[in-house]
């Protein structure tokens, strides 16, 4: 599996869930790096990085969450 940690991201680049909210919900955002990997990352804080996956990992795991197997 790829995976990698970034903190070389460009802010403007962040699509935030709409899940997310500004009062203390859920922080996950993503956006698509130069290399076409799909990095997560909390909006709360990015000091803490963004993990990046390949993106048929991505999308296995979406599927996943999707079909309720994760």
């Amino acid at each position: 599996m790829h995976q990698m940690m970034r903190h070389d991201l460009p802010e403007d680049k962040w699509s935030k869930s709409s899940y997310s909210t500004d009062n203390g919900g859920q922080c996950f955002e993503k956006q698509t790096t130069a290399e076409g990997d799909i990095a997560c990352g909390d909006s709360k804080n990015r000091l803490l990085g963004a993990h990046t996956f390949a993106p048929a990992v991505w999308q296995e795991f979406v599927t996943a969450v999707r079909n309720g197997t994760v």
